[in-house]
């Protein structure tokens, strides 16, 4: 009997342990060298960051449509994206929600001896535009060049094109200026560009003040409901990862090839960057300042990019417990 006690005992013992440290599998599609690859390759990597119940397997993913593709067939848990695709697909009903990754966004720059000053200076010039018709950045600087009477759409050449085209574009003088994401943006600033207003600066003169997270990431709530200490502690432990590669000169030398960036300039600049766009504070005003955003993009784009929603649906934002 004592010997069947032991037994019994002993084998407690191990499948408790091994329920103990049994890990949450977070697969995350990453499109290669983006920053979501630097923060989990830097947390990959760093012994120091706790990662006690959780383990990443990383996905790549070839561009951002690959990655919601992927996500909403299941093929991976999280991607980053934006949350007003999260918006879109909350008001069908689908349960996706977002937590916040980046608040840096898109910047204006022009070439350092340009005369242009402000975004009324615009007028008459060449602008190349990285996306199309219904980019955000674009549609925003149309409402902030409405407050100095300037119809932006009406009074500029437009230059539709994918980022690295508008980057060739403005560094071969076929456009005035360039409104791009950020990270093409750096690059040009690093080459000795001027940047005349980014994505926070535009919503501030729309008097907007919150920083709006402008990339998350994005996940099914049910899931995340069903796995909310592991997810939990991945935020944490991704915005310690971020803090230590704007801090540490080895941390960030480690991903250095992931930028992607040869030269020293440009890594510097890609790094500033990157760190500005560190989420600081997303609470209730923050979240309330992203559903006036909703709406202002709801009427500028005629619906056509937020959806048929007249609010932010319910749940956009998801809230740690």
């Amino acid at each position: 009997m004592k010997i069947n006690a032991l037994l019994i005992g002993f084998c407690l013992f191990f499948a408790v342990s091994c329920l103990a440290t049994e890990k949450t599998l977070l697969r995350i599609g990453v499109q290669a060298y983006g920053t979501a690859d630097w923060e989990l390759t830097a947390l990959q990597h760093d012994t120091q960051i706790p990662q006690t119940d959780f383990t990443i397997e990383t996905h790549p993913v070839a561009n951002s449509e690959a990655g919601r593709i992927a996500l909403q067939s299941g093929a991976v848990d999280m991607i980053v994206s934006d949350w007003l695709w999260v918006s879109r697909l909350r008001a069908k009903g689908a349960d996706f929600t977002f937590y916040p990754f980046s608040d840096t966004s898109g910047a204006l720059v022009i070439p350092e001896k340009s005369p242009i000053q402000s975004v009324k200076d615009l007028k008459g010039k060449r602008l190349g535009i990285a996306g199309g018709e219904l980019d955000k950045n674009w549609l925003l600087l149309q409402a902030l060049a409405q407050k100095e009477q300037l119809d932006l759409n009406a009074s500029v050449e437009k230059v539709f094109a994918a980022p690295p085209l508008i980057n060739e574009q403005i560094r071969q003088n076929r456009v005035d200026a360039a409104l791009t994401y950020w990270h093409f943006a750096a690059k040009l600033e690093a080459s000795g560009f001027r940047q005349i207003i980014d994505g926070r600066g535009i919503l501030k003169g729309l008097g907007i003040e919150e920083n709006i997270p402008s990339l998350g990431y994005v996940f099914r709530q049910s899931w995340a409901d069903s796995h909310k200490q592991a997810v939990n502690h991945f935020f944490i432990a991704s915005k310690q990862a971020r803090a230590k590669l704007c801090s540490s000169d080895a941390a960030w030398q480690k991903i250095l090839p992931l930028t992607q960036a040869n030269n020293t300039a440009t890594q510097n600049k890609l790094r500033q960057r990157y760190c500005e766009g560190a989420i600081e504070h997303w609470g209730e005003q923050e979240q309330q300042a992203a559903g006036r955003l909703y709406k202002l993009l709801g009427q500028l784009s005629n619906k056509q990019l937020t959806g048929p929603a007249e609010a932010l649906p319910a749940g956009t934002f998801w809230k740690p417990q």
